[in-house]
C-alpha cells in the first residue's frame, strides 16, 4: 500500500499529489519533488494517508525526494530573488513582439531547468516567437501559461472588504462557480462594487458561505409574506438569517424584530424597535 501526501509545487504551482518515498512529512514541510523533467520544489498541504490505487489521484503520481535542507532552502531563496530579473526581460520581449498579453509572474523551477511566465489576456495569444526568443536568453525550457483574473488576484495578494487577506491567497484551492443568486441570499445590496473582489469578479465568500446561508434561511418567511406574531397579523420587511430574526411591520408605524426558535420553528419576540 502506498503512502501519499499533497503538496502545493512552487510558490504559484499546482497542488498535487506525491509518494511518500518512506519518508514522514508534516503540514507545512517544504520539500524536493520529482518533476517532469528533473526536480522541483513545494510545501506539504495535506496529512499523509494510504492508498492502494494511485490511478484515483493524478495520471502519474511521481515520488518526494526529500525534506528540504539547508541547502535547498538557499537555493529556493536564489531562485525567488531572479524573479525581478526575468519579469523585466519578458516584459521587455512582449514589447517588442507586439504582444497582446499582461505580465503577471514568473518563476524558477527548483533546479532551474524551466521558467514558467504567467500572465492574463482577454483573448488566445500566438506566443511562439516570444518562446524562441526567451529560450535562446535564458537556455532552459519556457513555459507561458494564460490564467484568469481570479489567479491574478490570488499571485498578487490584497485585502478585500473584511480587511484581512484574500481568501483565494491565503487557504481556498480550486474556484468554484459564484452566482448572484449568492449574494440574494445573503440580502446584499446588488451593486458590483460592494460583491466584487479585486479580480472583479464575485467575491469567492459568497460561494463557500451559500450553504451555511441556505440552511440559516431554513424556516425564515421571506420578505413580503404576511405572518401572525403573538402581537398581531404583520409583514416581513427583511430577515436575518444568521441570527435567525425577522424585521417585521405591525401596522400603525410598529416595527419590531422578532427571533425564529429552530427547534419548534415558532415566532417569538426577543428584541423590538419602535
Amino acid at each position: 500500500m502506498n503512502e501519499v501526501v499533497q503538496v502545493h509545487l512552487r510558490e504559484f504551482g499546482e497542488t498535487k499529489h506525491f509518494i511518500t518515498n518512506g519518508i514522514k512529512f508534516e503540514s507545512g514541510n517544504v520539500v524536493v519533488v520529482e518533476a517532469d523533467r528533473g526536480l522541483d520544489y513545494g510545501v506539504v498541504v495535506g496529512e499523509s494517508f494510504q492508498t492502494e490505487d494511485l490511478k484515483k489521484l493524478d495520471d502519474f503520481v511521481r515520488k518526494i525526494i526529500r525534506k528540504a535542507n539547508p541547502w535547498d532552502e538557499k537555493q529556493i531563496e536564489k531562485n525567488k530573488n531572479k524573479t525581478k530579473e526575468l519579469m523585466n526581460i519578458c516584459s521587455q520581449k512582449i514589447s517588442e513582439h507586439e504582444l497582446p498579453m499582461k505580465l503577471v509572474s514568473a518563476e524558477y523551477s527548483f533546479d532551474r531547468s524551466k521558467i514558467i511566465f504567467y500572465f492574463t489576456s482577454e483573448n488566445r495569444v500566438d506566443f511562439r516567437e516570444l518562446v524562441k526568443n526567451l529560450a535562446s536568453i535564458f537556455r532552459v525550457r519556457i513555459e507561458l501559461r494564460q490564467i484568469g483574473v481570479r489567479d491574478e488576484a490570488r499571485m498578487l495578494g490584497g485585502h478585500g472588504p473584511c480587511g484581512r487577506n484574500l481568501c483565494c491567497m491565503l487557504f481556498l484551492k480550486d474556484f468554484e462557480p459564484v452566482t448572484i443568486k449568492m449574494a440574494k441570499v445573503q440580502n446584499l445590496p446588488l451593486n458590483p462594487s460592494k460583491i466584487s473582489g479585486l479580480c472583479g469578479r464575485l467575491m469567492c465568500c459568497l460561494g463557500y458561505e451559500h450553504e451555511c446561508y441556505k440552511q440559516c434561511c431554513k424556516g425564515l418567511p421571506k420578505p413580503g409574506r404576511e405572518i401572525n406574531t403573538e402581537f398581531g397579523k404583520g409583514k416581513v420587511i427583511s430577515t436575518n438569517p444568521l441570527k435567525r430574526m425577522v424585521t417585521v411591520d405591525l401596522g400603525d408605524g410598529k416595527i419590531k424584530d422578532i427571533y425564529v426558535d429552530k427547534d419548534q420553528k415558532e415566532i417569538k419576540n426577543k428584541d423590538e424597535k419602535e
